[in-house]
């Protein structure tokens, strides 16, 4: 066998071996109880060009509850993005950290309802409460591929101009909540107000 038809065979495995690589990485970081480990592509980056309609039949105070969009994010305001869905148990858990973050940072929480029934949503938000500025949908789950979104719960912050800054996998404990969300958001609603660096 000549070199020339070696190299087939050799490249046949690469993307085997990336593969491997890559899910070694994943499982490790999920063995870690750590997973807020996983990568993100997107932080860094704006948030993807997305339009999240609202959840059939949620009112809030007798008005219906708007969706949004990406641009909604971009208005100048530190956001915070939380993809929940009601037959997610660790979304229950999470819910009062959520109602936390709101209180204690000021910040406008929008929610992504993610593969959800509308009455079911709609019971959710009823039975705990309703800290969203908003609430949208992703019924097909086809935003939360282009969000990098491995499962709920999942929770960006994200910066005036919309840009995903953090990224947080699995549910807001009260640990995360006070070592990781509430100084992020802090530490960038100081450089939002301090401005532009010369």
């Amino acid at each position: 066998m000549t070199v020339a038809q070696g190299r087939p065979n050799y490249l046949r495995l690469l993307p085997v071996v990336v593969f491997a690589v890559v899910a070694g990485f994943f499982a490790m970081a999920l063995r870690s109880g750590d997973p807020s480990l996983l990568p993100s592509t997107l932080v860094g980056r704006p948030v993807p060009t997305t339009t999240f309609p609202p959840v059939e039949g949620l009112e809030t105070q007798g008005k219906p509850e708007p969706g949004f969009t990406s641009a909604d994010l971009a208005k100048g305001k530190i956001s915070v993005v939380n993809y929940w869905a009601s037959w997610c148990v660790p979304c229950i858990d999470e819910h009062p950290m959520l109602e936390r973050l709101k209180d204690e940072s000021g910040v406008d929480i929008y929610g992504i309802n993610y593969k959800d029934q509308a009455s079911a949503a709609r019971r959710f938000l009823g039975r705990f409460g309703n800290p969203f500025t908003a609430v949208g949908t992703d019924a097909s789950g086809r935003a939360a591929i282009d969000w990098g979104v491995y499962g709920t719960p999942e929770t960006f912050v994200v910066n005036g101009k919309g840009d995903v800054i953090y990224k947080h996998v699995g549910p807001i404990t009260e640990e995360s909540l006070a070592t990781k969300l509430l100084p992020i958001v802090a530490k960038a609603k100081a450089e939002a107000a301090a401005g532009p660096s010369s």
